[in-house]
């Protein structure tokens, strides 16, 4: 099974996809951590990426699929994908799509962490003074936001045409919207 996770940054992707990891073997394929690895490593690529994130914008589509391209033959070896922060545009939809058919399989299920932005502006404040993630200084996350408003929303209708999206609650408590997802994976 191969699912997206699918919602703005800190809407809780990361810690769901890790949960499904630990109960069911999958793989999380979060380009979030990929490319903060690429950072940490201090190689070309991933000075490059640490610009672009510490600005606000987002990593080209070239850089991201890439990464996940190189990840899916463990993905497909643990029975399946949990894309966390990809896709996050109909081009890069449309080249998952294409990537997956071409070895075979398909997105089956996509789920929508619904939230209020207002409450995960404050749970980037903390999470920024806690651990100090780049990533999430409040003036790049508001970058962040509104990036993913404007380019990734419109995925919404693009999944929803093919039945694919089921809309979580993502402001519950953790072991809630859990059980939500749960509840959509076995609809599938």
């Amino acid at each position: 099974m191969n699912l997206i996770l699918f919602g703005p940054p800190a809407a809780g992707k990361g810690t769901q996809a890790k949960r499904l990891v630990d109960g069911r073997g999958m793989v999380q394929l979060s380009t979030g951590d990929m490319l903060r690895a690429a950072i940490a490593s201090g190689s070309e690529l991933g000075e490059r990426v640490k610009g672009i994130i510490q600005r606000g914008d987002l990593v080209s589509d070239e850089i991201v699929i890439a990464l996940i391209e190189e990840r899916l033959p463990e993905a497909e070896s643990a029975g399946g994908a949990i894309f966390d922060g990809f896709p996050r545009t109909v081009a890069q939809a449309e080249a998952l799509d294409a990537m997956l058919k071409a070895r075979g399989g398909q997105i089956d299920v996509v789920v929508r962490l619904k939230v209020n932005e207002t409450e995960l502006l404050e749970r980037i404040a903390k999470r920024f003074a806690d651990q100090g993630r780049p990533d999430d200084n409040p003036e790049s996350y508001a970058v962040r936001l509104k990036a993913y408003n404007d380019q990734t929303a419109p995925l919404l209708p693009y999944y929803q045409t093919q039945g694919k999206l089921v809309e979580v609650d993502g402001m519950g408590a953790m072991d809630a919207v859990a059980a939500e997802i749960d509840q959509a994976l076995k609809h599938a």
